[in-house]
């Protein structure tokens, strides 16, 4: 598991898969989000501004991100 920290209360779903690596621009995070292809805390996510906060996990292709502040 990767840890991630963030700066601020909260980092948006999209913005974060972008932040870590995970997808290779914007457009591609909402693309995989909307596809169901993301969980954030173990249950599938399709809103990709969705507010990840510290202690949330998420999770996309066999990664596994820790969100802390």
């Amino acid at each position: 598991m990767e840890r991630i920290r963030i700066e601020g209360e909260y980092i948006k779903l999209d913005s974060l898969l972008k932040f870590a690596s995970l997808t290779g621009s914007g457009g591609e995070a909402k693309a995989v989000i909307a596809d169901g292809l993301v969980a954030v805390n173990g249950e599938v996510c399709t809103m990709r501004g969705r507010k990840i906060r510290p202690g949330d996990t998420v999770s996309f292709c066999g990664e596994e991100l820790l969100v802390e502040a």
